[in-house]
């Protein structure tokens, strides 16, 4: 198993989390709306780092 991917991967999750909550509260300073994809793509990283950790603790499991 690739520990060092894993860690990565762990380390990265809560970064991209705090990134879209930041983008989410914008509203809360007064920022306007602004539909440029940033909260889509935020998303699809962290579906699949999560994925990748899933995958990874199931390999490590066998």
């Amino acid at each position: 198993m690739n520990y060092t991917y894993l860690h990565r991967l762990y380390q990265k999750r809560p970064e991209l989390e705090a990134k879209l909550e930041l983008y989410e509260a914008r509203d809360c300073f007064g920022d306007e709306e602004i539909d440029d994809g940033t909260d889509r793509e935020l998303r699809k990283r962290l579906t699949e780092i999560g994925t990748g950790i899933d995958t990874l603790e199931h390999l490590n499991a066998r």
